[in-house]
C-alpha cells in the first residue's frame, strides 16, 4: 500500500479546536473555534489510525442503542485529531469548480442535483461567514487577507489571522477550493459527516459478513453484500507525473481528507498482508498484523474464548 503511494499531495490542515455551531436553518455544523489555530500534517503518516478511527465512529453511529450525544462527541473528538474532511472539493467532478460559473457533482449521498451555481454551492460550507472572492474574468480571485487581519479584535485573533495567510500560501499550488476549505470560518454539517462515516462502516461490514458468515448466509443476502461493496469508490484521486533524480514518479494529487481515507481504506481492505478487519469479540476495526487475524488485541480473543466456552457448557 505504501509503494504504491510512495508520493502524494495528500497534506491537510487541521485546528486546535472545534466546536458544534448551529445555523439559521437550524442544521447543525462543525468548524475552527474562534480562535483556534491551523497545523499542516501529511495523513499518509497516520494513515492506518485515520481509517480504523473513520471506521469506528461509523460503527458506534449504526448502534441503535447509543445517545446521540456520545455520537457527537466521537465525530468530535475525530475532526479535532484528523480535520474536517473536506466534502466541499470532494464531492464536484473537478476541485478547480471555483473558476466556473456552475459546479458539476460526482453521484453522491449529500446533494441530489447535478448541477449547482457556483455561489450556491459555497454557500453550503460558509454558513456563518462568506470568504472574500471575486472573478477577474474568467478566472477567479481569492482575497485571502481580507478578513483575518482586518477583524482581528484580540492577540489571540490576530494570531490565527496571521496562521491562516501562512496556511494560504502553504496551499497556493492547489486548487483554490482546497485552501477555502481550510479557513476558520469553513464549516461542515454533522448529518453528512454521520453519513460518510457509516458508509464506511457499512462497507467494512458487507465485507466481514460476506466472507465470515458465508455459511450461514443465503445468495440473496450475500448479493446484497455485493451491490453494498460496489456502491463504494466512486470517487478517485487524480495524479500528475513529476520527475525525481532517480527516475519518473506518479504523485497522487488527494485534495481532500475523505478521499484520502476513502482511498486508503479500499487498498486497507484489499491488502493481503495488513488488511483491515472487524474484531470477532468487540466488533471494532483494526489493522491486522497478519492475514488470518481475526482479534484487535489479545484481550478480545481471550475473552471470546471465554464466552464461547461458556456457551458450549450451558
Amino acid at each position: 500500500m505504501n509503494s504504491l503511494f510512495e508520493k502524494t499531495n495528500a497534506y491537510w490542515a487541521r485546528y486546535s479546536d472545534y466546536e458544534y455551531r448551529q445555523g439559521k436553518d437550524g442544521i447543525l455544523y462543525i468548524m475552527p473555534t474562534e480562535t483556534a489555530l491551523p497545523s499542516v500534517y501529511d495523513p499518509m503518516k497516520e494513515v492506518e489510525s485515520l481509517v480504523v478511527d473513520a471506521i469506528n465512529v461509523g460503527r458506534l453511529a449504526m448502534k441503535q442503542e447509543r445517545q446521540e450525544s456520545e455520537l457527537q462527541q466521537a465525530v468530535l473528538d475525530f475532526v479535532k485529531k484528523y480535520g474536517l474532511l473536506g466534502f466541499m472539493t470532494a464531492i464536484p467532478v473537478t476541485s478547480d469548480f471555483i473558476d466556473y460559473d456552475a459546479v458539476y457533482m460526482l453521484k453522491n449521498n449529500f446533494i441530489k442535483k447535478e448541477t449547482m451555481h457556483t455561489k450556491e454551492y459555497l454557500s453550503l460550507f460558509f454558513p456563518f461567514g462568506k470568504p472574500d472572492i471575486y472573478k477577474d474574468k474568467e478566472k477567479s480571485q481569492w482575497n485571502v487577507a481580507a478578513k483575518p487581519l482586518q477583524n482581528s479584535e484580540s492577540p489571540e485573533a490576530f494570531k490565527q489571522g496571521r496562521m491562516v495567510l501562512a496556511l494560504a500560501h502553504t496551499f497556493s499550488s492547489e486548487p483554490m477550493a482546497v485552501g477555502m476549505s481550510l479557513l476558520p470560518i469553513y464549516a461542515e454539517r454533522y448529518d453528512w459527516l454521520v453519513a460518510q462515516f457509516q458508509d464506511w462502516a457499512f462497507m467494512l461490514v458487507s465485507a466481514f459478513l460476506f466472507y465470515d458468515k458465508k455459511d450461514k448466509t443465503d445468495e440473496f443476502s450475500r448479493d446484497l453484500y455485493r451491490q453494498g461493496v460496489a456502491a463504494f469508490g466512486n470517487k478517485a484521486p487524480t495524479y500528475h507525473v513529476s520527475l525525481y533524480d532517480d527516475k519518473p514518479k506518479i504523485v497522487w494529487d488527494f485534495h481532500s481528507l475523505l478521499l484520502t481515507i476513502q482511498t486508503m481504506f479500499g487498498y486497507a481492505l484489499t491488502d493481503e498482508n495488513r488488511p483491515v478487519r472487524l474484531c470477532k469479540h468487540c466488533n471494532l476495526a483494526f489493522i491486522a498484523k497478519h492475514s488470518n487475524a481475526a482479534f484487535c488485541n489479545h484481550e478480545c480473543k481471550n475473552q471470546y474464548n471465554v464466552y464461547k466456552g461458556r456457551g458450549k457448557k450451558s
